[in-house]
């Protein structure tokens, strides 16, 4: 069973929210049902995507400007685009990805830098597409960063800017929600795996219906 028209679901929220978990989860459970998943992430995704990754993921927090980060999540989403999310939709797959444009929407264009114009222009020139359905977890930012923090990986940097920017994230992201209603899927992330599982699996299913 495939899709006539390959979909485009991402997943937002704020760190240690449990996106990346649930997005294997709901890849797993669409295999399931005879569907072909791409399970993706961002930065990343593609070879050049994820060595750009390494650059933003990593390092002291005042490593690069705000500017500086837009540009370099900007080309990272151009390869990602082209090499993996575009061919898959065309291919009539279901293509899951762990953040996209509006993570930076969020972070460079909100929280770091007051940049939100810039980042709708330079989207709207260089990537041009968005999600057919966004699933939003949500939860306390405090919960979130210890989580983050708990994983204790070389990938911290916006981890390392403190509570404060995950407060603001979450702020952000549900105003985003408002804003970009018709596609967004606001979902408690402050319960079990499996019962935040279950509720983006009907968000998810409910869709493709």
């Amino acid at each position: 069973m495939t899709t006539n028209k390959g979909v485009f679901i991402t997943f937002e929220g704020i760190d240690g929210s449990g996106k990346s978990t649930q997005t294997r989860l709901l890849a797993d459970h669409l295999k399931s049902l005879g569907h072909e998943v791409i399970l993706t992430r961002e930065p990343g995704g593609s070879t050049g995507a994820e060595e750009i990754r390494a650059l933003v993921l990593e390092g002291d927090p005042d490593r690069w400007s705000a500017e500086t980060e837009l540009l370099l999540f900007t080309a990272a989403r151009r390869d990602h685009m082209e090499r993996t999310i575009l061919p898959a939709i065309k291919a009539g797959k279901i293509v899951i990805c762990d953040r996209f444009a509006d993570s930076t929407r969020m972070y460079q264009g909100l929280s770091r830098g007051d940049l939100r114009a810039k980042v709708d222009q330079l989207h709207d020139l260089m990537i041009g597409q968005e999600p057919d359905l966004t699933i939003l977890i949500d939860m306390d930012p405090a919960v979130g960063l210890a989580r983050a923090k708990g994983r204790q990986t070389a990938e911290e940097r916006f981890e390392d800017f403190g509570q404060d920017l995950q407060d603001k994230m979450r702020a952000g992201f549900l105003e985003l929600a408002k804003h970009y209603h018709d596609r967004f899927r606001l979902i408690d992330g402050g319960r079990s795996v499996d019962e935040v599982a279950q509720d983006i699996s009907k968000a998810v299913m409910d869709h493709l219906s």
